[in-house]
């Protein structure tokens, strides 16, 4: 397998595995972690899901481009939209995910991590798509999720030009959350533990009021977190996070 999945407790993690290859992302890959995410989503108990890759070298470094050669536009097409598909599922996760950038996060592997929650990286840690200078443009929603975290000019010279950002950078101009010292795995079980803590279900509602801001115009942006705002408000939680407020204690979230 190309991909374990372990339980730490209340947390997922997915590991890509194929540090021969720099965790390549063949579609057998891919198949392998629409399968893994599917099985996060219906895992029990489970608050967050951590996402990297295993060797010191990459997080992922892209596409197996070997697979790309002399496909029709029919079979190319189907790629890119199975790529699409399977990163779509991390949006729609009832958790939120952090990738662990613990190396090169090239093309796939980049637009794997954007579509991840959040972003960690190491200080060794790259980004790019360089499908531009392969007479290609980014198929699994890099195009898309890009303009998004830094904004449309930025996104159009980092896709135009292919050029490599390093963390330092990617930290500065909002691709990653944070740069993490030391060991990545115990910064991301840090970085989860920031909101792991809170109703789940009030977390999963304003997940989905926050990405409806990049889809939507604004006035029906606002009508949605009126309508999402109104269920967090009806969840037991709120009600216990409102009284432990007023009796000046930590509230006891049950997650209902």
């Amino acid at each position: 397998m190309a991909v374990d999945l372990e339980r730490e407790g209340g947390l997922a993690v997915l590991r890509l595995n194929r540090p021969e290859a720099l965790n390549a992302l063949s579609f057998a890959v891919l198949d392998e972690i629409g399968a893994a995410l599917d099985a996060v989503a219906a895992m029990a108990g489970v608050r967050a899901l951590l996402v990297t890759g295993a060797g010191e070298k990459a997080f992922c470094a892209g596409a197996d481009i070997k697979e790309l050669r002399h496909r029709s536009l029919a079979e190319q097409k189907h790629g890119a939209e199975l790529g699409q598909a399977v990163f779509a599922k991390l949006d729609r996760l009832p958790v939120a995910s952090v990738a662990l950038v613990n190396g090169y996060a090239f093309g796939g592997g980049a637009e794997l991590a954007m579509a991840c929650t959040f972003r960690l990286a190491a200080p060794q840690a790259a980004f790019g798509l360089p499908e531009i200078k392969l007479g290609l443009i980014p198929g699994y929603g890099g195009t898309q999720r890009l303009p998004r975290l830094v904004g449309e000019a930025r996104a159009l010279e980092l896709i135009l030009t292919g050029r490599t950002v390093p963390a330092a950078e990617a930290e500065r101009i909002g691709l990653v959350n944070a740069v993490a010292e030391g060991d990545l795995l115990e910064a991301g079980r840090a970085f989860a533990g920031r909101f792991t803590r809170y109703s789940l279900p009030v977390l999963e509602l304003a997940r989905r009021a926050v990405q409806r801001a990049g889809d939507t115009a604004l006035q029906a942006g606002l009508e949605t977190e009126a309508d999402l705002s109104t269920l967090a408000y009806r969840t037991a939680d709120a009600e216990e996070g409102m009284a432990a407020f007023e009796e000046k204690r930590k509230p006891e979230f049950r997650d209902g």
